[in-house]
């Protein structure tokens, strides 16, 4: 014998479908602003695709860069320090200081960057830009929201690996945790729930 499970309240179920397609178009549109400032085939690199190297003063030397080219080289370039996320400082409140070291996790980053991604920025370049394209592309129109929501995940991730509480310019980790955190909540709001609660309701 089957279980029914009761119906979601009419107000609910149109409340959620309401919030999913804001959430949707929301992160449809956030991606749509970051195709502009990178775009192909020069993914906004100046200086002949230069990257940015670590120097003995101020942490860094930009050398010229720009666009991919320019974040993508800060990454390498602060991936030797100590890096906290997950940061809650209650000493405020007579509380401890806490927060998780996650240079091990910016150094196999930048291992990547350094010798398969940069060498090849002329490739890869258009991959990080085509996937940011897929990701504005499926959340607008609502098209495999499931697949744009695991390359959202994943882009949205390395970023936060990447450049979360760098210290010039300073990246709030929130700015990227929180991408990280709607793409997931994103990707339970597919079709394919709505198919897999039909098939349900057939056994």
């Amino acid at each position: 014998m089957t279980q029914v499970s009761p119906a979601a309240p009419r107000g609910d179920s149109r409340l959620y479908r309401i919030c999913m397609l804001l959430a949707r178009l929301g992160l449809a549109y956030l991606f749509f602003t970051q195709l502009w400032w990178k775009l192909p085939p020069r993914f906004g690199c100046a200086n002949d695709f230069a990257f940015p190297v670590p120097a003995a003063t101020n942490h860094w030397d930009a050398n010229g860069s720009s666009g991919l080219c320019y974040w993508m080289g800060l990454e390498s370039v602060f991936s030797q320090q100590d890096r906290r996320v997950l940061i809650a400082d209650m000493r405020a409140a007579g509380g401890p200081d806490f927060g998780v070291n996650i240079k091990p996790l910016a150094q196999a980053n930048a291992l990547l960057l350094d010798n398969v991604i940069i060498p090849n920025i002329s490739v890869f370049g258009w991959l990080v830009w085509l996937a940011e394209f897929w990701i504005f592309v499926s959340m607008f129109i609502g098209l495999f929201t499931r697949l744009g929501a695991l390359v959202s995940i994943g882009i949205s991730a390395q970023l936060w690996i990447g450049l979360a509480n760098i210290p010039r310019p300073y990246e709030w980790e929130w700015a990227y945790g929180s991408i990280v955190l709607l793409s997931i909540a994103l990707l339970g709001a597919g079709r394919g729930n709505r198919i897999a609660q039909a098939l349900r309701s057939l056994t």
